[in-house]
C-alpha cells in the first residue's frame, strides 16, 4: 500500500525536467532515425512506439497561435529493456517513473542531433549507460 501511495504521489507531481546528452549527427534526419532505430534493434530491443513531435508541433503551431518553428523534423524513440528494467526496479521500484526510456532525433537550423535524458545518480546511471551506447552506435561518435 505505501508503493502505491508514493506511486500515486509521483503521477500527481509535476516531472522536472533534466539535463539532454545530446550527440550532432552528420548526415540527414532519415538517415539518423534509421541509423537510431537500427542501434537499438540491434541490441535486441523492441521499439514500442515512435512518436513524431516535430510533426505535430508543425501540424499544430496555427491552431496555438504560433508561428514558429522549433523542429524542421523530431521523432521520439520508446523502449524499453527487460533486462535492464528488471535491474533498475528490483533496486527501487519506483523506478517505473523513467520507463519506457526514450531517444530523440531532432533537426533545427543548426542541423541533426539525437539525445536522452540523463538520469540520477544510482541504478538509473546503467540506463543511461545504455542509451550511450545506442547513441555511440548510431552517431558513430
Amino acid at each position: 500500500m505505501k508503493h502505491l501511495i508514493a506511486l500515486l504521489t509521483l503521477c500527481a507531481a509535476p516531472v522536472v525536467a533534466q539535463d539532454a546528452v545530446t550527440t550532432p549527427f552528420d548526415g540527414s534526419f532519415d538517415d539518423a532515425t534509421f541509423a537510431v532505430e537500427s542501434a537499438i534493434v540491434g541490441k535486441g530491443l523492441v521499439v514500442d512506439y515512435v512518436s513524431h513531435v516535430g510533426d505535430m508541433l508543425n501540424r499544430t503551431g496555427a491552431d496555438v497561435g504560433s508561428d514558429t518553428e522549433i523542429f524542421k523534423a523530431a521523432d521520439v524513440f520508446l523502449f524499453c529493456s527487460a533486462v535492464v528494467s528488471r535491474e533498475v526496479m528490483e533496486a527501487d521500484p519506483m523506478n517505473i517513473i523513467h520507463c519506457p526510456y526514450n531517444i530523440f532525433v531532432a533537426e533545427t537550423a543548426d542541423g541533426v542531433t539525437v539525445g536522452y535524458r540523463s538520469y540520477p545518480d544510482g541504478p538509473m546511471k546503467k540506463v543511461e549507460a545504455m542509451l550511450e551506447e545506442i547513441v555511440t552506435e548510431a552517431t558513430g561518435q
